[in-house]
């Protein structure tokens, strides 16, 4: 005859177990997300603040046309020149499915994969399925330099 008790140890139970993942899951999507703070800007003008040299170097100024932008896949931003002289730049996630979006042209950053269209001024929605703009990321622009910040 054994000893040994035939109860279960105790350990978390499906429901805890179930809801720790879900709360990882979610801080995670939430930090994916950004905060969505407009407070963090939307870019700078040439004129705007001088880079003190930090940030990844992105662009010269003249490699963003007027009126239109580049995207940069490799650091999940694009960056436009609404108007001369003024850089924005944005999440390259589309805010629909989190694809990336894959091309500036005609005032718009186009998403591939079901066609939502944002304006290069401000990130804004232009043509959906997306309901929500496009989040601002933060550049210096100094002198033709563009940088992250």
């Amino acid at each position: 005859m054994s000893s040994a008790s035939s109860h279960p140890t105790a350990g978390p139970d499906r429901r805890t177990v179930v809801a720790a993942v879900g709360a990882a899951g979610l801080a995670a999507a939430l930090t994916a997300c950004g905060s969505g703070d407009d407070s963090a800007g939307t870019g700078s003008s040439a004129t705007g603040a001088a880079s003190d040299g930090g940030g990844t170097a992105l662009a010269r100024t003249a490699d963003i046309p007027e009126g239109g932008g580049r995207i940069f896949k490799d650091q999940g931003v694009v960056v436009t020149q609404p108007t001369a002289g003024t850089y924005k730049a944005f999440s390259a996630e589309c805010t629909h499915q989190g694809c990336a979006v894959g091309s500036v042209a005609h005032g718009m950053i186009v998403c591939p994969c079901h066609g939502s269209e944002f304006s290069v001024a401000d990130g804004s929605v232009k043509k959906g399925p997306a309901m929500k703009g496009l989040a601002p990321a933060r550049i210096t622009v100094s002198g033709d330099d563009i940088r992250l910040a």
